[in-house]
């Protein structure tokens, strides 16, 4: 009897045992890696609902319910990519315990839908692999390219809203701010036709690039104006201008260009009312051209809003104009005689010397006050107030230092165009 008591007492404490080193076993299993939270500040990229105000300079933290083996976050991993061209987008990424950072190397386009992946490559530091997670979010505001070097938005001032190009301190001349080609776009600057200027110091800082894409809205008024508008200018056809002419039966950019031997030459985008290209009599230069009737081209450039691009393809030694959002006129370099040295044309070069020129992106003129060229030319001199002054006005100028693709010009054009 005894001895069954202490059979059956023995198989207690084992089972007990046995019981209790399963239960411990149990709890120290690995516990499976899963997200918790995924925030852009304090937005919520982890909804039911897409977001669609997230910052363009993001700092993007996930957060896992166990800590993170930091060898497994790599750019295979964790990746962003831009919808609309599945463009891949440069990030860096931090682990800290059970959180990534993840952060884009330079700053998004604005109303630009992104998608971040976390693949199941990420594992926690017990080797648990995570469930492959796909999120998205749209960057706040209208849509533009990732990469501006500047903006100015005219928002009640003429300050860069991007970079560092704001006017000197005495470099705003009667210029006031109205409301622009809709609600959404808020102001623009208005010019008054005989003295409003902007000065933009450092101007050569602009346009000194292979790259190029300026992008802007302008809209001239030709009340008691009888005479072209000097839209901008860095240095007239030194740097970079643009301008309507009189009769608004066409316009132009006149650049300057550095050539392969460190010499600079200006080359005009010259776009008038029946347009030719090198299939139609035009320039050999000349690949495209869009023949708009004179009717067609005053249309769209007197007293109406319009949207311009201008991209230079370093490496195609390609210019190409867009009017809202349509390709307009374009030239190739390569197309150039032989002999020509603008062949050899690698990007854009401001040239200009004081006191002919200064080197002040001007809004409104051909170049700034400070320049002495064309003073005494009544077209041309500042103080002259029938001089191709700008009436009009101009808002969301961009300046890029790559050349956008055209899907990206559509693009920009639809979301802000009136």
């Amino acid at each position: 009897m005894k001895k069954n008591q202490f059979l059956l007492t023995f198989f207690l404490v084992l089972t007990s045992a046995a019981l209790v080193f399963n239960g411990c076993k149990k709890d120290d299993d690995p516990v499976d890696l899963s997200l918790s939270s995924l925030t852009a500040g304090d937005i919520d990229l982890n909804g039911a609902t897409s977001p669609s105000d997230v910052p363009v300079e993001p700092v993007i933290k996930a957060t896992f319910n166990v800590n993170i083996d930091p060898a497994t976050v790599t750019a295979s991993s964790v990746s962003l990519t831009q919808d609309y061209d599945g463009a891949s987008i440069p990030i860096t990424t931090e682990v800290s315990n059970n959180v990534i950072t993840i952060k884009p190397s330079q700053a998004l386009g604005s109303g630009t839908l992104y998608k971040l992946n976390l693949t199941a490559a990420i594992m926690s530091t017990e080797a648990k692999p995570l469930s492959n997670i796909d999120r998205t979010f749209t960057t706040a505001g209208t849509f533009s390219p990732a990469g501006m070097v500047a903006h100015w938005t005219f928002e009640d001032n003429a300050s860069d809203v991007v970079g560092s190009f704001n006017p000197s301190a005495n470099g705003v001349v009667d210029i006031t701010y109205v409301a622009g080609r809709n609600a959404a776009a808020g102001k623009a600057a208005k010019f008054n036709g005989t003295t409003s200027i902007i000065e933009i110091p450092n101007g050569d800082q602009l346009i000194n690039t292979h790259d190029f894409t300026i992008s802007f809205w302008v809209k001239t008024n030709s009340e008691g104006i009888d005479h072209g508008h000097f839209v901008m200018g860095l240095g007239a056809f030194y740097g970079i201008q643009f301008e309507i002419f009189g009769g608004y039966d066409g316009a132009k950019f006149a650049i300057q260009y550095e050539m392969g031997d460190g010499t600079t030459a200006a080359e005009d985008m010259w776009f008038p009312a029946l347009a030719t290209d090198n299939t139609n009599d035009g320039w050999q230069g000349w690949d495209f051209a869009k023949s708009l009737t004179i009717e067609q081209m005053i249309a769209k450039l007197k007293d109406n809003w319009l949207h311009v691009t201008y991209i230079y393809d370093a490496a195609a030694k390609k210019g190409t104009l867009y009017y809202d959002g349509e390709k307009m006129k374009s030239f190739d370099f390569n197309l150039w005689p032989e002999e020509d040295i603008k062949r050899t044309a690698v990007g854009l070069k401001y040239a200009g010397s004081e006191p002919d020129v200064v080197n002040e992106l001007a809004f409104g003129f051909v170049h700034s006050r400070a320049g002495t060229m064309w003073d005494n030319e009544p077209w041309g001199g500042y103080d002259f107030p029938d001089a191709n002054h700008f009436k009009g006005q101009l808002d969301d100028v961009k300046i890029f230092h790559k050349a956008i693709t055209a899907n990206e010009v559509r693009l920009m054009y639809e979301s802000e165009k009136p």
